[in-house]
This record gives structure tokens, sequence and C-alpha cells, in this order.
């Protein structure tokens, strides 16, 4: 296979818009942080705190997908920077080391999807067995 400068050059915005879509998704993780910190301060709610604890992990995944991405991105950099410099063989192992790593990060993305479905099905659940035991009294 042949391999040239824009070859790495091909995954610059799919990795921007990773890193902006896992920007976003840890801005929104923070943001609902920060409210169940504030409501636990207010309630004292033990569950409150068990939620502020699960999310913890979804946080470190996101900041595992950034890295992932950023790491990526950086290998694209280096990536054609080898190729400039007339490596080819060396831009051909750093190009498939910066797929790997976007493959890693989209892995992780999907890791951490999936806990959060997990954890609206759950306060979902809460919410419609709360409404059920309204409807009997």
């Amino acid at each position: 296979m042949e391999i040239n400068l824009t070859t790495p050059a091909l995954l610059f915005p799919a990795i921007s818009l990773l890193l902006l879509a896992y920007t976003n998704r840890f801005l929104a993780l923070a943001a609902l942080i920060r409210t169940l910190d504030e409501r636990y301060r207010k309630e004292q709610d033990e569950r409150v705190l068990q939620q502020i604890g699960k999310l913890r992990s979804r946080v470190l995944l996101i900041r595992a997908m950034q890295q992932l991405g950023v790491a990526s991105l950086l290998l694209c950099v280096v990536c054609m920077f080898v190729l400039f410099a007339g490596w080819e063989q060396s831009g051909k192992m750093l190009f498939a080391s910066s797929l790997i790593l976007m493959m890693l990060s989209l892995g992780v993305s999907l890791w951490e999807i999936q806990l959060s479905v997990n954890a609206l099905n759950i306060q979902l659940a809460d919410l419609e067995h709360e409404r059920d035991r309204q409807r009997h009294y």
C-alpha cells in the first residue's frame, strides 16, 4: 500500500469531530456532577452521593477517550512529518498506530455510552416505580 501526506490528513476532520463530541460529553457530565453536588449539600441524600460516585467512572472513561483521541491526532501529525522526510515505512507504522488509537478511543466511547444508558435506565425505572406507587395511593 502506498501512503502519502494526504492519507493521514484525512483523519484530521474525523478526530477533530470526535474530540469535540468527547468534550461536549465531558462538559455535560461536569455540569451534572456540580448540580448533584449542590443537591447533596442541601439534602444529604445518600442516593445522590452514590450517583456522583458512579459518574466518576464515566469521567475517567471520557478522559481516556480524549487522551486516546489526542494521541491519535498527534501520531497523525508525526506521521505527516515522517512522510515529508521520506520515510514511508515509518509513516505507515505511525499511521497504523494512529488508527489503532482511534479505534481504542471509539471502543472506550462505546463503553462510556453503555454506562450512561444503564444509568438512565435505572433512573427511569425509579421514576416508573414512583409513578406506580403513587397511583396505588
